[in-house]
């Protein structure tokens, strides 16, 4: 009997020691996580500023990052703490239907990067939560946002990893443990949302787009310049990167997007046909430009080299380059 309590205790003991290790290591990875509250300061007021503008945020993640994502931007579309308008923020992997179909079609590294290309515009922001920061469908995801002329945002584990080294900008929490990781980019999406809710605050969303749709008055300022502050420029701006870059009889405007059509503007960017681009870079499926660059499946082009997610993916030994349509191989821990 005495042996038999004595193992309880001793039990019990390893289980509180557990949980205690498991609050200092948070604790520590939290003193050097303070550091980056400028950097999230800057990102909330940035956000604001483009997605008042009529820009979109994209979210993405794998398994508990994905929670993370979706936690984000149901704060944004909803609200954080105060009443205020809705923004546009999706989360990529909550489309269930197009998650899998992807997947089953094309392999699981195109899960993120495909609806990327169907969602995103220039102008527009990719936010890629990652533990491991090497996720080979993040990864994708990341160099095909750039493609179109998006800014890409990571949180990742810690650095260097090839999440952080894709991307614009990145915070990268300096911790061992995936689950102190995914702690504290729970802190910092609040942290976000407090700062995107300070920029709105301050003014700095100039939001008019209304719940039923865009303000009239707003139109009237885009197309006229008129309206306070002489702001009607940047509404016909952020207005033009709100439809895509396309003007209002579908072909591309004088900025030299491509038109509702899918055909090439005046920049040689790809339009919806994903045809590449007449400066030779990859189309949104993919495939090598005339130049022989190669796409964002990580197939090499005409010189053989291989794509940037081919070199990323390589380095992180997560996933290698498969044979076209073959799905990446399955690797743990890699959120």
């Amino acid at each position: 009997m005495k042996s038999r309590t004595k193992a309880v205790t001793d039990t019990a003991h390893g289980s509180t020691a557990t949980a205690t290790t498991h609050c200092d290591d948070l604790a520590k990875a939290l003193e050097a996580f303070r550091d980056h509250g400028p950097l999230i300061e800057r990102w909330g007021t940035e956000l604001a500023r483009r997605l008042g503008a009529g820009a979109r945020l994209l979210v993405a993640g794998n398994g508990g990052s994905a929670a993370q994502a979706q936690h984000l931007t149901a704060e944004l579309v909803g609200r954080y703490r105060d009443d205020r308008p809705p923004f546009s923020a999706v989360a990529l992997h909550a489309d269930t239907s197009s998650t899998t179909a992807i997947a089953n079609d094309y392999g699981v590294q195109e899960v993120f990067a495909r609806q990327t290309a169907a969602h995103g515009r220039p102008g527009d922001v990719l936010l890629l939560l990652s533990t491991s920061g090497a996720s080979a469908n993040l990864l994708a995801a990341a160099d095909r946002a750039h493609r179109l002329g998006m800014t890409v945002w990571a949180l990742t584990g810690r650095a260097p990893n090839p999440l952080q080294l894709g991307a614009d900008d990145a915070l990268c929490v300096d911790a061992p443990l995936g689950a102190t990781v995914q702690e504290l980019h729970l802190v910092a999406v609040h942290m976000l949302c407090e700062a995107f809710d300070q920029a709105v605050d301050r003014g700095e969303a100039d939001h008019w787009t209304a719940d039923t749709g865009t303000d009239d008055r707003a139109d009237a300022d885009a197309v006229t310049g008129d309206g306070p502050g002489g702001g009607g420029e940047r509404r016909a701006e952020a207005e033009r990167v709100a439809r895509g870059r396309r003007g209002l009889d579908g072909r591309p405007d004088a900025g030299g997007g491509p038109g509702a059509d899918g055909r090439h503007g005046a920049d040689g960017r790809p339009g919806v046909d994903d045809r590449p681009s007449a400066k030779g870079g990859s189309g949104a499926d993919g495939r090598p430009g005339v130049d022989g660059r190669p796409g964002t499946d990580g197939r090499p082009g005409a010189d053989g080299k291989p794509g940037v997610v081919g070199r990323l993916v390589g380095r992180a030994r997560t996933v290698g380059r498969a044979a076209p349509g073959a799905p990446a191989a399955p690797r743990k821990g890699h959120t």
